[in-house]
């Protein structure tokens, strides 16, 4: 018997995780509540994303919203329990402040993961996200960029994240305006690098939409990733 196509595969999955999730609701990150991803009131409560500042070589950018309390603990669980409703919830917001853009963009890609974390957790929840958010706006979406060994982004000094990781470009994008899907934006060092890559391969434009946006320090409601501990 043939195996099922990626699309079929993938549809099955989301299916299968929607049942569990009417069936065994996960914990809203806000307030514990029975909820997937996250209860109403809670999701009307997290911010809206700070100005983001100029990014060389990114002509626009946007973000759903700011990096604390319930976002960021959402953002968690996509990256660290490959949450696949919480990627589609958080997607259809990207989708949407994407809706936004000056002009029209040709294809999205993501950021890749480090091959660290991609053997970690078995999956690039990059491209997830990405192909989540394509779907969405009916874009294409193809992998653009590829990431030289090297430690995750999280975690490291400011001034090494300002560096941002090795990004190479793997096709050629002559003429074409990109959007790169990216988790969260921080000191902006992994869009540049994303932004300088995606150029060198002929970009005539380069585009950033991110789920969250970190806010300046002492602007922040909440610092830590749960707001409350689920029960």
């Amino acid at each position: 018997m043939s195996q099922p196509v990626p699309n079929v595969r993938r549809m099955l999955r989301e299916l299968a995780d929607d049942l569990l999730a009417v069936l065994l609701p996960g914990r809203c990150p806000g307030c514990g509540a029975r909820a997937e991803p996250v209860c109403e009131r809670c999701a009307a409560s997290m911010r809206s994303p700070p100005p983001g500042r100029v990014l060389p070589g990114i002509s626009w950018s946007c973000a759903a919203f700011s990096y604390e309390g319930v976002a960021r603990e959402l953002v968690a669980r996509v990256k660290y329990r490959n949450e696949r409703v919480a990627v589609r919830w958080l997607a259809r917001h990207v989708a949407q402040a994407c809706t936004h853009s000056p002009t029209p963009f040709d294809v999205i890609t993501w950021v890749p993961a480090s091959g660290e974390r991609r053997a970690a957790r078995g999956i690039d929840h990059g491209s997830l996200l990405a192909r989540a958010v394509a779907r969405e706006l009916g874009a294409p979406v193809t992998a653009g960029l590829r990431r030289d060994p090297g430690p995750p982004q999280t975690g490291r000094p400011a001034a090494e994240r300002r560096a941002g990781p090795a990004l190479h470009g793997t096709r050629q994008l002559a003429g074409r305006t990109v959007l790169v899907v990216d988790d969260v934006v921080t000191t902006g060092g992994t869009l540049i690098a994303a932004a300088r890559a995606l150029r060198a391969c002929g970009a005539h434009d380069v585009m950033a939409a991110t789920v969250a946006r970190t806010p300046r320090p002492g602007s922040r409601t909440h610092d830590a990733a749960y707001t409350q501990q689920a029960v």
